[in-house]
């Protein structure tokens, strides 16, 4: 099994993936974007839960677009388009696709216009990860503002640790899973 090649901030930890992408919501030929992709882990765990996933892995750090093309490679995940730049200009691109089914977003910079651009690329589920309160509520408001607002999870995982011979338990960053989904 590979390593994932690792930038500051990251790869989202393996628990955290899993809730984030449990409310995602993934399906079988979705197209999948990755905002704030880092390592492009959350990508990675992706494309093992749908098959025939279209990935749009985006980044704005050279060192994290490279972490991502390398682990890409390492797991040989082919069918993803790596994207250097500012989420917000690249998704609203006329270059870019016309739609995305769901998004996960790690990297919160202009949080208010990727979400409404993911909106108006009909977004059926938008998954935020966030570790700053004050992202949380910017986040939820623009949910609440674009009638996508479903719910907040806020997580908290410790790992074991040896001590003294026994085992006691170091606490992980908390993280908030602010999750938006499409209204019918």
């Amino acid at each position: 099994m590979s390593e994932i090649v690792s930038v500051s901030g990251g790869p989202t930890k393996p628990e955290i993936i899993a809730v984030s992408l449990s409310k995602l919501g993934l399906r079988d030929g979705d197209r999948f974007a990755d905002v704030g992709c880092g390592t492009g882990s959350v990508s990675i765990e992706a494309a093992k839960l749908a098959r025939k996933l279209t990935i749009y892995a985006i980044d704005a750090r050279n060192e994290a677009l490279r972490a991502t093309e390398m682990n890409f490679k390492n797991f040989n995940i082919k069918n993803a388009r790596i994207l250097a730049g500012e989420a917000s200009d690249l998704l609203n691109s006329e270059s870019f696709t016309d739609f995305i089914d769901c998004a996960f977003v790690g990297g919160t910079k202009n949080i208010g216009s990727v979400l409404e651009t993911l909106v108006k690329k009909k977004a059926r589920s938008i998954v935020v990860n966030a570790v700053r309160i004050e992202t949380v509520v910017r986040t939820i408001e623009a949910m609440k503002k674009l009638g996508i607002f479903d719910e907040v999870v806020h997580i908290s995982v410790s790992r074991s640790a040896p001590i003294a011979g026994e085992t006691m338990f170091k606490p992980e960053n908390p993280v908030y899973i602010i999750v938006g989904k499409k209204q019918n």
